[in-house]
């Protein structure tokens, strides 16, 4: 039997932090299928191909947010149904969303290959990288469909406790991505699309690593004929909180999405800076969100077990650990911000991307804290089964962000730097309201 967890024990602080830190170091690994991309694009074929990548990227973010909130929502369902020890009801909820959510995942792939064309017009690629942008889309793409498996049972192994086993899975899939990644652009001269396939083929080794480790070793929890039944009423509670959690995902990388298409507008040097800054900041503040995802399935599993209290300190010392962690990080960022950059692309070659780029990280990363509270609250009203809380404080973060970027950057004295002004603004807003709705309104 694989290992589980039961969160609704111990000491609090450790426990959150044992159970988050897998889950930090797999995304950071998983950062690392386009980051790898953006480094060796960005190191031998130049900044038209990198922009392209960058471009992808945003949008690969924005379409796969949809199924990764889908299963980090389910997930939170199924810790629920574990700490409150209801395993039937868990055994059946994996049948049902796992249909409902694979319907999703294929719809998503067929129709955005379909409209590649049209998202290239959408997100105001410049013409001089659009062919590169094409056939690093087209192919990428073909990832969705992995990426839904490989996040479902990481979910589903988390919400019982597991969060090393998704990680070492991860952890192959990046280095297998990074290998293929050099032999594809290096040895065959495949450029974008090289990397493309690199990416696409880690990730359905992932896919089939995760799956087929769930079926082997958790035969404890693998639904019995009687468990393979449309259960309507589970399905409907695990789909108001996936769905709403999706959407609160999704509307967060569609702001992304759109600030992208600004970025764009204002030319090559910056859309390149940008695609470059955003895989910073992914490596930089994702260990705080995957921080809150960790404390999400914490809450989840406390709240079905009925452990209040234990939220409520939780909380508390999940907001201090994160604090410290976002502050080291924006101190890192500002101190070795150049650097960082010229990781990614030749500085005494490209001056002007890097300079755009370090004048973000100094705007921008300076604020990480405000994140980092951010994640801490979607997770707590993801696990208190009020997600739609966690869809009104993404629309405020990413409300002020998408609007304030565009006034602020329709003044030639501000410019871009309106945009990178914008993005801590939002985080700032959204924390003070979810920080008063909490202490007034919820239970915990």
């Amino acid at each position: 039997m694989g290992k589980q967890r039961d969160l609704t024990q111990g000491n609090i602080g450790k426990t959150i932090i044992l159970f988050s830190l897998p889950m930090i170091a797999g995304n950071i690994l998983q950062q690392m299928y386009n980051v790898a991309d953006t480094v060796i694009v960005g190191q031998t074929i130049g900044e038209e191909a990198l922009s392209a990548v960058g471009s992808s990227y945003s949008l690969m973010v924005f379409l796969t947010s949809i199924i990764i909130g889908l299963t980090m929502g389910s997930g939170a369902v199924f810790a629920q149904f574990f700490g409150g020890g209801k395993i039937s009801d868990l055994k059946k909820g994996m049948v049902n969303s796992f249909v409902f959510m694979a319907i999703i995942a294929i719809i998503i792939n067929v129709v955005s290959l379909l409209l590649v064309d049209n998202l290239i017009v959408w997100l105001n690629i410049p013409n001089e990288v659009a062919d590169y942008a094409k056939i690093y889309m087209t192919i990428v793409l073909y990832g969705i469909i992995p990426i839904f498996v490989t996040n479902y049972f990481s979910a589903l192994l988390r919400s019982v406790g597991n969060s090393v086993v998704p990680l070492i899975f991860v952890g192959l899939s990046a280095i297998t991505n990074i290998v293929l990644d050099l032999v594809f652009i290096l040895n065959f001269n495949m450029g974008v699309g090289g990397a493309a396939w690199a990416t696409v083929i880690s990730q359905i080794l992932s896919a089939l690593g995760t799956g087929i480790y769930f079926f082997v070793k958790f035969k404890n929890l693998l639904p019995a004929k009687s468990d393979i039944v449309y259960a309507p009423k589970l399905l409907k509670y695990i789909i108001s909180n996936s769905v709403l959690t999706s959407v609160q995902q999704s509307i967060m990388n569609l702001g992304i999405l759109m600030i992208q298409g600004l970025v764009n507008s204002f030319g090559l040097v910056v859309s390149a800076a940008f695609a470059i800054v955003v895989k910073i900041d992914a490596i930089a503040y994702f260990p705080a969100q995957d921080f809150g995802n960790a404390f999400s399935i914490f809450v989840s599993q406390n709240f079905g077990g009925k452990k209040y209290d234990r939220i409520k300190t939780g909380f508390r010392q999940a907001l201090i650990i994160s604090s410290v962690f976002c502050l080291a990080a924006s101190i890192f960022v500002n101190v070795f911000a150049k650097e960082l950059i010229g990781f990614f692309i030749d500085p005494s070659i490209h001056g002007a991307v890097v300079e755009t780029g370090i004048q973000y990280l100094r705007i921008e990363g300076s604020f990480y804290v405000g994140i980092g509270v951010l994640f801490l609250l979607y997770g707590i009203y993801r696990g208190l089964a009020k997600p739609a809380m966690s869809v009104v404080l993404t629309i405020i973060s990413l409300g002020t962000r998408v609007v304030l970027a565009n006034i602020l950057a329709g003044f030639s004295s501000i410019g871009v730097i309106g945009i990178w002004l914008a993005i801590p603004i939002g985080w700032v807003l959204a924390d003070l309201v979810g920080l008063i709705y909490y202490k007034k309104k919820t239970l915990v």
